[in-house]
Parts: structure tokens; C-alpha cells; sequence
């Protein structure tokens, strides 16, 4: 089991990481050129400008038990059927059963905003997602670790 994360917009590192101190877990986090991270526990990897670059590579690594942070609904859809789980940063699981739903409303939103449309960003991050994610986390860990 390691922690993968989809790096370029990820602000909850320092509470991924610190779960992942605790649990004796390996950190990857990719990113792009233009968003060099620097971490003192998680490996690094940069993946070149382009669409889509770090979400290949995301999913490329991912394995069976991994835990994958992004929020990126796409990404997310592709990891699961590998056996990963998958988590958002502010600690909402994404599941068979959500899934579908969450992919249906990012069309359904690209297409209003093609449109011309305006569709609302997200909401603030707030301590209750850091907590959710810290909790959420651990949960899977504890409950797959040694699968």
C-alpha cells in the first residue's frame, strides 16, 4: 500500500503526509514543471507540461491497495477498477456508487461552461475536510494494509 498523489492540486500534503509518517506508508506525489513540490518525506515525481500529463502517470503507478488523492473525478474512475482506493482532498471517498454521478455532473458542467455558462468553483477548504480526510484515511489503512 502507498499513498499516490495527484499533486498539482493537492493543498492537504502535510496532512496526507502525516498520516503517512504515522503508518510507516510511502508518499509519491506527481506534478507538473510548473508546480515544483519539494517534500522531505514523499518521492517526487514531475511529469512534463501537457493534458492530462500527471493524471497518466497517476494512474499508470497505481496498484492494488494504493490510495490515491485527487480531485479529479477521471482520475479517480480510472484507479478504482485497479483494486485503489480513491479519495478526494477534503476526505469524500469515491465509490461504485458515486462515481458515476460525480463523472455524469462534470459533463454535464463542461458542457454549460462551453455554453458560455457559469458553473460555481469550489467551495473554501475548511478544518472539517482536513479532519475528514485525516480520519477517512486512516480508515482505509487500518482496514487494507496488509491486503
Amino acid at each position: 500500500m502507498r499513498i499516490i498523489i495527484d499533486g498539482d492540486a493537492c493543498p492537504s500534503r502535510e496532512a496526507i503526509e502525516g498520516v503517512a509518517k504515522e503508518y510507516n506508508i510511502e508518499v509519491i506525489i506527481f506534478c507538473t514543471i510548473d508546480h515544483m513540490i519539494k517534500s522531505n518525506y514523499s518521492e517526487v515525481r514531475v511529469a512534463d507540461r501537457g493534458f492530462q500529463s500527471v493524471d497518466m502517470k497517476v494512474m499508470n503507478e497505481t496498484k492494488k491497495n494504493d490510495i490515491v488523492v485527487s480531485q479529479d473525478y477521471g482520475v479517480a474512475a480510472m484507479v478504482m477498477p485497479k483494486g485503489a482506493h480513491a479519495i478526494n482532498p477534503t476526505g469524500k471517498l469515491y465509490t461504485e456508487q458515486n462515481i458515476d454521478t460525480l463523472l455524469m455532473r462534470r459533463h454535464v458542467n463542461a458542457k454549460v461552461r462551453r455554453g458560455g455558462g457559469r458553473i460555481e468553483g469550489p467551495k473554501k477548504r475548511t478544518k472539517i475536510d482536513d479532519e475528514r480526510l485525516k480520519r477517512n484515511l486512516i480508515e482505509i489503512i487500518k482496514k487494507h494494509k496488509d491486503n
